[in-house]
């Protein structure tokens, strides 16, 4: 059997199980209209984890299969065969979960946990965000720029709820379910009431001990009404500020981002950022004692606050743009990727300290910058140390409005 038949029949697979799924949809909705007087059939739900005809490949052969799909499809929609891999059986998962590796050190997006674990060093991710003004939706979605057949692979889509005293933009993988008892939720942005400081919640945990600060642990439920498979809780990981500018007499926007689950370490030789390798089932599985220990028994809509060791964050500002005296406006190179002007458009990098004796290339290097191309749609790319999804909490914060800072 040929290589490209092997991933064809994975395909077929695929959208057979889908099929199979929708057929006991339909089935079941059928069944339900009935009265209770009658007998559901017995259709035996399609389990994961069970082991087909294809876990008896041998391992060697398996390993030769997943690697060689994975090395030839490197972007999407292509890339989708490598996620069929993972979906055969229990036995190609663990063989696909080992073979893949994350973003940082390959520079692709693969598995949903992708968009939680840090991007490649050497050169930047490429993403753009289309803004829906009539339902409040960002989708952002991975390329350079939107395809005509608008075909491009969806990676986070989020949606602005306006309170009497702030701005929620809650996030999640998919762009028709934003309820936060969801498990396609992955976290939110929540504004203050002038615009100028912004809070980004995580849904788990940083994977490192890396949260260094005083975290605040944001209960969305009572003990009693926590599902099993449901997060309960939100983290705050990282705050982005603006400064004021009510007489607009300081030029554009000026920004800070304290990444509270980075520490400064990540950007210094040999330093790493955290990077969790899945997302949490249930509360107990993405707590640790000492966290579960002070937060076990918290009161309905309050909130605990967790204490954890102390270290330095890292610190992103945009970097600052000339004036361009023949164009008589602000100007920064985007190289092509931003080409409307826009009061949006920034970059950031590391705030350093020159006692850090961090190098001039890495203290010159974009590791966020957002842009406007076109109507509604916006340029975003990202690489190391931060998150598709940190990354784009940061430039949701850009869609608010700033009466007190424009």
């Amino acid at each position: 059997m040929s290589f490209k038949s092997i991933v064809r029949e994975l395909k077929e697979m695929k959208d057979g199980i889908g099929s199979i799924s929708r057929r006991g949809e339909v089935e079941g909705r059928h069944w339900r209209n009935r009265t209770r007087t009658h007998i559901a059939p017995d259709v035996v739900p399609f389990d994961p984890n069970q082991q087909g005809q294809w876990a008896n490949i041998p391992p060697e052969l398996l390993l030769d299969i997943v690697r060689r799909v994975e090395e030839s499809e490197t972007s999407f929609p292509a890339r989708t065969a490598v996620v069929f891999c993972a979906s055969v059986c229990k036995s190609w998962r663990e063989v696909t979960k080992e073979i893949v590796k994350t973003p940082e050190e390959c520079g692709r997006l693969t598995f949903p946990i992708s968009l939680k674990q840090p991007g490649p060093r050497e050169s930047p991710i490429h993403c753009f965000i289309k803004r829906d003004r009539a339902n409040s939706v960002y989708r952002l979605y991975f390329g350079l720029t939107p395809s005509e057949d608008e075909s491009d692979k969806l990676l986070l889509a989020a949606k602005r709820i306006r309170r009497a005293t702030s701005t929620d933009f809650v996030i999640s993988l998919v762009s028709d379910d934003f309820s936060r008892a969801s498990s396609t939720y992955v976290g939110k942005l929540r504004s203050n009431f002038l615009g100028t400081k912004f809070t980004i919640y995580d849904n788990q945990l940083p994977s490192d001990a890396a949260i260094q600060h005083r975290g605040r642990l944001s209960r969305r439920f009572s003990t009693k009404q926590v599902s099993p498979t449901v997060s309960a809780c939100n983290y705050s990981i990282a705050t982005v500020s603006y400064e004021l500018n009510v007489l607009r007499t300081r030029g554009p926007r000026r920004m800070h981002c304290a990444m509270h689950s980075i520490p400064f370490s990540s950007i210094q030789e040999g330093g790493s950022a955290p990077t969790p390798t899945s997302f949490p089932q249930h509360f107990d599985e993405k707590s640790s004692p000492a966290l579960v220990s002070k937060a076990k028994e918290p009161s309905v809509n309050s909130s605990s606050t967790v204490s954890v060791p102390s270290r330095a964050p890292l610190v992103l500002k945009n970097k600052a743009p000339r004036w361009h005296e023949q164009l008589q406006c602000w100007c920064l190179n985007f190289k092509g990727r931003v080409t409307v002007a826009s009061v949006k458009n920034f970059q950031l990098v590391a705030a350093v300290d020159p006692s850090h004796n961090i190098p001039a290339a890495v203290q010159e290097t974009t590791i966020l910058q957002f842009g406007k191309i076109g109507k509604d749609i916006f340029t975003m790319d990202y690489c190391y140390p931060l998150s598709a999804f940190q990354a784009f909490a940061i430039c949701l914060s850009s869609f608010d409005t700033k009466p007190a800072c424009e």
